[in-house]
């Protein structure tokens, strides 16, 4: 079966309207986690993050990958290195730069 191809050859998605704001990488987000999460989403919440990706799962649903705007090493959340990319669906995320990215 040709499944790893199929997904490869899926198209990504550039861009996501959250709130009615249009998010795209580099936008900033502020993180809040459904509640019932795991230790990470409680040590995240409230964080202010940069959208890195917005991926697709295999089962359809959205994330968005982020890098903490306050981490040290954000550089290896670009990167794609483990403990400095977290992935949020966008029911948990607030989008912050409000001034010129509403959609019209």
């Amino acid at each position: 079966m040709d499944f790893f191809r199929e997904q490869e050859e899926r198209p990504t998605l550039e861009n996501l309207v959250v709130e009615g704001v249009q998010l795209k990488k580099g936008s900033r987000v502020l993180l809040r986690p459904r509640a019932g999460g795991d230790i990470m989403d409680i040590a995240l919440a409230g964080k202010v993050a940069f959208v890195e990706g917005i991926e697709q799962d295999f089962e359809d649903r959205i994330y968005l990958a982020v890098t903490l705007e306050d981490d040290p090493g954000r550089e290896l959340g670009v990167d794609r290195i483990l403990g400095h990319r977290f992935f949020f669906s966008p029911e948990e995320v607030v989008p912050l730069d409000l001034d010129d990215a509403r959609e019209s």
